[in-house]
């Protein structure tokens, strides 16, 4: 099943016109909306970071129908696992069917701001994260749990209120070890657009693949997702000069390691021009080249395509795309 959905920018816009944001995708089309769940944001100057799990709760009481998730929050540093299975029970029973927990290993302007201290190798963050997830699903099918791991404990606890069927959680990865675990252990794999093709058909999937045969399970029981990044509008330097509020995501891993401070991140992308700051978008005024486009990745086995559209004016966004993009994908493959 084909789905289109919405990537909420908690990271540009503050939670009551994010909040008006997610509505109109509601009423544009869209089936999901994903949010980031940052403590601090990619840039400093206009940056903002909304309380997702807090957010997530408005929306879903405006909302009717969309599926609504994180994209992604991190359940090891800044909240312990016991907090986030607390609080996504208590979203899944009231607003059952309609809520994703999406996490990731965590980045460190995320969380060394909030808690202090140095950021850990991916070896700890991989383990920490699998750990973490051990123990929010003991909590959502137990009573009275005793769990001791080697980074989080519990003693004799019990979530009161939670559904009868657990949230479904999506696994975020960029490489191959959190790419298998997640076809493993996942009801859902997350990644973004933009990157090589040979990132995707050869490290990527080729590893989901692997982890869902390991599991036992079948293709169709692993949500496929990838956050699109795209920039259409009829205007062509306006769709070119909306990425630049997101020029970090330009950065390579090597010019933005370790960088725990938004003016820096800020400073950082500003420096590059337009044309690098576009180079992770699909940038086109053209509906039908946006289709083709994106063909690529259904090509490649995603079904749910959640579109972030980086300009300011996100309502001008949401109408464009849901008139004359996703009936054209939806026509196109289903």
């Amino acid at each position: 099943m084909l789905r289109l959905g919405y990537k909420a920018s908690s990271e540009q816009f503050g939670p009551n016109e994010l909040l008006e944001f997610a509505l109109l995708a509601e009423h544009c089309g869209f089936d999901s909306v994903f949010v980031a769940d940052h403590f601090q944001p990619w840039r400093h100057t206009g940056g903002h970071a909304p309380f997702s799990i807090a957010w997530l709760g408005a929306l879903g009481a405006r909302s009717s129908r969309i599926l609504m998730g994180t994209s992604v929050l991190t359940p090891t540093f800044r909240y312990h696992p016991s907090v986030v299975a607390q609080a996504f029970a208590t979203l899944g029973t009231m607003f059952p069917g309609r809520i994703i927990l999406g996490v990731g290993s965590g980045e460190s302007l995320n969380e060394i701001p909030a808690i202090g201290g140095g950021w850990p190798e991916p070896k700890e963050r991989t383990a920490r994260l699998k750990e973490a997830l051990q123990l929010i699903r003991q909590l959502w099918s137990g009573e009275r749990v005793s769990f001791a791991g080697r980074y989080y404990r519990t003693e004799k606890a019990t979530i009161y209120d939670r559904p009868a069927t657990p949230p479904p959680i999506y696994v975020a990865a960029a490489g191959p070890v959190m790419a298998r675990y997640a076809g493993q252990s996942a009801e859902g794999f997350i990644c973004t657009s933009g990157k090589a093709p040979e990132l995707y058909r050869e490290t990527l999937l080729p590893n989901v693949a692997a982890g869902v045969a390991a599991s036992g399970r079948g293709a169709q029981d692993v949500d496929m997702m990838i956050e699109m990044k795209v920039s259409f509008d009829p205007e062509p330097q306006r769709a070119l000069q909306d990425t630049r509020h997101w020029g970090a995501l330009a950065l390579s891993p090597e010019e933005k390691v370790g960088v725990e401070d938004p003016l820096e991140m800020e400073r950082l992308a500003d420096r590059l021009p337009a044309e690098r700051a576009a180079s992770r978008w699909i940038v086109s005024t053209d509906a039908d080249e946006h289709v083709q486009r994106i063909r690529a990745y259904l090509d490649m086995g995603f079904r749910h395509l959640v579109f972030h559209g980086p300009g300011p004016d996100q309502p001008r966004f949401l109408r464009l795309y849901g008139e004359q993009v996703l009936p054209r994908l939806r026509a196109a493959f289903g």
